[in-house]
């Protein structure tokens, strides 16, 4: 129980830290960025990193292309819940797990809808022309919570082997896609930090509620077993 609390209390204090952070970027140290005209927080710290990264339309490319595969991902357990939905014809009936892997989901698109209105900061350079909003990375946040929510989700509730080569295949997605996507130079250095430590967050409520959901699981299994050997006897 107090793993699970402390669980629950780091969640709360890093999203603490991005609203803090979400705060410095928006306020301190804003200056005009040449390329696009716009006003950047955190100018010194971001304008370091872009100089310092430049830009690189390889992985520019290599990240969009695991941001569709994160999108499978999603999806993947997405028809996994869809198709107990219709053998077992409720929605109660569908697993915690995967219920739980639903909302998650859920919670990741109000956040990218909520930045996508409250723009904090533009993007370094011009999209097809366009000026687009690059706070916090939606990149960052797409794969890290949906790559990390199915690795937690693969932990506690598989013992299949297979599922070490799928979690660390997952890892290598995250990682490439994190360093990918501020190598690209499409992102500020605040955007994928920001996008990092949003995502922590989610993934450690995530965590505590899937260790409530394993618990419930093994009770429910257990009493069906001690009610199926008094059904026996």
């Amino acid at each position: 129980m107090e793993m699970k609390k402390k669980n629950f209390i780091i969640s709360g204090i890093l999203f603490m830290i991005f609203i803090l952070f979400t705060i410095l970027v928006k306020f301190f140290d804003v200056r005009t960025a040449i390329n696009t005209d716009s006003e950047i927080g955190l100018f010194s710290v971001n304008n370091f990193f872009f100089d310092l990264c430049g830009q690189n339309i390889f992985f520019y490319k290599l990240t969009e292309i695991l941001g569709y595969i994160a999108l499978l991902v999603a999806a993947f357990y997405g028809i996994l819940g869809l198709i107990q939905l219709v053998k077992r014809k409720s929605l109660l009936k569908i697993d915690k797990g995967i219920i739980a892997l639903g909302l998650f989901y859920i919670a990741i698109l109000m956040f990218y809808i909520f930045f996508e209105f409250v723009v904090i900061n533009y993007r370094p350079v011009l999209i097809d022309g366009q000026l687009e909003a690059s706070y916090p990375s939606s990149h960052t946040i797409l794969t890290i919570c949906i790559c990390g929510s199915a690795i937690i989700y693969n932990k506690l509730m598989s013992r299949k082997k297979i599922i070490q080569l799928v979690n660390t295949i997952l890892k290598i997605i995250i990682f490439i896609t994190v360093v990918g996507r501020l190598l690209s130079g499409v992102h500020w250095f605040t955007d994928i930090l920001g996008g990092i430590i949003l995502s922590s967050s989610l993934l450690y409520l995530f965590y505590s509620v899937m260790k409530i959901v394993k618990e419930l699981t093994i009770r429910a299994a257990k009493s069906k077993f001690d009610a199926d050997i008094i059904k026996n006897h």
